[in-house]
């Protein structure tokens, strides 16, 4: 499987990751085990992989980080990345998305 790069990053989220894993306190290590009790098998070093950008994210990686940093899928992405520094108009930034 190709894995394709945005900017020189195999994935956006991860500068928030560890953004939001620093907010919590949490090591690396923790994060780890924590996504390994719900059955998700992400070692210390391919963490600071995705938080690096050199590593690609799953979805359903991406749904489980969420759900133990008890953070939003919105919070990983941010508009500055997705677009060039504009940022979205209050209304939209407030908005959940609700699948159909």
């Amino acid at each position: 499987m190709k894995i394709y790069e945005y900017n020189g990053k195999k994935n956006i989220s991860g500068k928030n990751l560890k953004k939001i894993r620093r907010q919590k306190n949490m090591s690396q290590e923790t994060l780890s085990h924590l996504l390994q009790l719900e059955g998700v098998v992400i070692d210390r070093f391919s963490i600071s992989r995705i938080e690096a950008g050199t590593r690609f994210v799953a979805d359903y990686e991406l749904y489980m980080l969420a759900k133990v940093l008890d953070a939003r899928l919105e919070d990983f992405f941010v508009p500055e990345q997705l677009s060039g520094g504009e940022k979205p108009s209050d209304d939209l930034s407030k908005k959940a998305f609700t699948p159909e």
